[in-house]
């Protein structure tokens, strides 16, 4: 399917047509726990859509957006990797987990992001545009350049990750040395 717009439907008790979609747009589209397995998704906007708990193993997103989009729990580990790239606006991605996925370049602009699993991921060069990064697991994670200037909430432990050249602001350097029991004032 290409080139098509989608409105309001709920996918949570309709099923969703497996195949390719390129260049399409799904707004205010329901598919939470919906079995989207093995689907392609090409230069796809979903916006204001519930795609909580749904099935993505070996789900494609190349170059997909979600804006204002509820993504709760999702396993992003679990996509086919090839290609994969992701942006994300006004989202919220809580429990969701990106373990272990190359995803450099990624940009989270005013998300919430608790509890989601960033281990052993490649985040180089991406952008956290005032997010909520309270209880993410940063752990052997690769934030080279990457932006956390106006995020906050987060733990992030300079021995445990590679923070080379990544900027943070001196608003949320305790977010640095949590480990430390430091008081910064």
């Amino acid at each position: 399917m290409e080139d098509r717009v989608f409105k309001g439907e709920n996918y949570s008790e309709n099923e969703f047509t497996k195949g390719e979609y390129e260049n399409c747009t799904f707004f205010n589209c329901i598919f939470s726990g919906t079995n989207l397995s093995k689907i392609v998704f090409v230069e796809c906007q979903f916006d204001s859509c519930d795609l909580s708990m749904a099935n993505i193993k070996d789900t494609a997103f190349k170059d997909v957006r979600f804006r204002k989009c509820k993504l709760l729990g999702l396993k992003f580990r679990d996509c086919h990797t090839f290609l994969l790239t992701l942006d994300f606006e006004d989202c919220m991605l809580n429990y969701s987990s990106f373990y272990q996925l190359k995803i450099p370049d990624t940009r989270f602009k005013d998300c919430k992001l608790e509890d989601v699993d960033f281990a052993d991921t490649d985040l180089t060069r991406s952008v956290f545009v005032n997010c909520d990064l309270k209880g993410v697991l940063f752990d052997n994670t690769l934030l080279e350049r990457s932006d956390l200037k106006t995020s906050y909430n987060f733990m992030i432990d300079p021995e445990m990750n590679y923070i080379r050249g990544a900027k943070f602001s001196i608003n949320n350097i305790a977010g640095l040395l949590g480990k430390y029991e430091i008081e910064i004032e």
